[in-house]
């Protein structure tokens, strides 16, 4: 479906735009566009992957004129642009409206007015049963696609969602802050040892979004089925492979805006959702505010109604938190290097 196509990634230097990228760039996709506001990764980017199907455009999601021009010519989109962390949106909510709210709002706009045929939006587990400002805002972004996507002629523009929770090893994730901490000779902080989150790699989240592009209608909703793991087996899986078992934990506390555990699916969502295997689609609520008949779909639902969280997901122990991590590049060459110095 990429062949020839044209590939515009919003906020596209980060972690995920380059996972997309690694992905795509040696395939037959004619061009990946890079939206987003930072000129130096642009440029850092454009010096490490020297290709020509790649173009860089400069502009932020809140700046609809900026939006609309990058969008014009493109085939698919996916919106991966956002404010992320949890406690700098705690003290700054009104940014996280501006970026998560009105900048998707302005993406799905000029993506409607120039045609664009798919979009896929990124977003959080944080976004079920939100008590923080990033997941509230990503709640009502999540809103903002569902209502851009009513009313849509389907052969011309589709516009569906992902929810996923942590992607390993991402900018602004832990496990890179773990290693700096041992690495530097200072405990490691932890928030609460038995806070559970969900784990997933970003081969995991480029599939899921895949999944989506391929298989969604307008206002679809796609959740992948992850395993989770406290951030203590976290911990000491990671210890374990930098063999630093007895290095010093400090526990600082929750922080501003934090869960005990992430919640993928809302009781509410699972009632509706189809169970597809490896996912789970939730469509959108179809109805209009005159609330005739609804007219059941097809696909088999789900008979457990409870939520889908990381408290009752499958729950990973150490080994299997090891062998998760080693899946990762970033741990695979800290794990060589530290047998290297072992061996010497």
């Amino acid at each position: 479906m990429f062949e020839g196509k044209v590939l515009l990634i919003t906020g596209g230097t980060g972690s995920f735009g380059n996972a997309v990228l690694k992905r795509f760039l040696d395939t037959g996709i004619g061009e990946i566009r890079i939206f987003s506001r930072d000129e130096k990764k642009q440029d850092d980017m454009r010096k490490q992957y020297l290709s020509a199907k790649l173009k860089f455009y400069i502009g932020d999601v809140r700046d609809f004129d900026s939006v609309l021009n990058a969008t014009r010519g493109v085939d698919y989109i996916f919106h991966a642009a956002a404010l992320k962390q949890v406690p700098s949106c705690e003290f700054h909510p009104m940014e996280a409206v501006k970026t998560n709210i009105l900048g998707t709002d302005n993406l799905l706009e000029a993506a409607i007015q120039n045609g664009v045929r798919r979009v896929v939006c990124l977003s959080t587990d944080k976004a079920a049963y939100p008590i923080n400002a990033m997941g509230i805002s990503k709640a009502m972004m999540e809103k903002v696609m569902v209502a851009k996507s009513r009313n849509l002629d389907d052969a011309k523009t589709i516009i569906c969602g992902t929810r996923y929770g942590n992607v390993m090893a991402s900018r602004g994730s832990v496990i890179p802050l773990f290693v700096e901490q041992v690495r530097g000779g200072l405990p490691i902080t932890i928030t609460d040892p038995a806070m559970t989150r969900f784990m997933m790699t970003l081969e995991d989240a480029v599939d899921l979004v895949l999944y989506a592009f391929e298989h969604g209608a307008n206002g679809d909703m796609f959740v992948q089925k992850a395993p989770a793991a406290t951030v203590e087996v976290l911990v000491r899986a990671l210890l374990a492979i930098l063999g630093k078992p007895d290095h010093p934990v400090d526990i600082i506390g929750t922080r501003h805006g934090e869960k005990l555990y992430e919640t993928l699916l809302s009781r509410e969502e699972m009632a509706a959702a189809a169970d597809l295997g490896e996912y789970f689609r939730v469509p959108p609520d179809l109805r209009d505010l005159n609330y005739g008949k609804f007219v059941e779909e097809g696909e088999q639902k789900i008979s457990n109604c409870d939520d889908y969280n990381s408290h009752n997901t499958e729950r990973l122990d150490q080994a299997g938190m090891r062998a998760l991590l080693m899946k990762l590049d970033f741990i695979q060459a800290i794990a060589r290097g530290e047998a290297a110095v072992a061996e010497g």
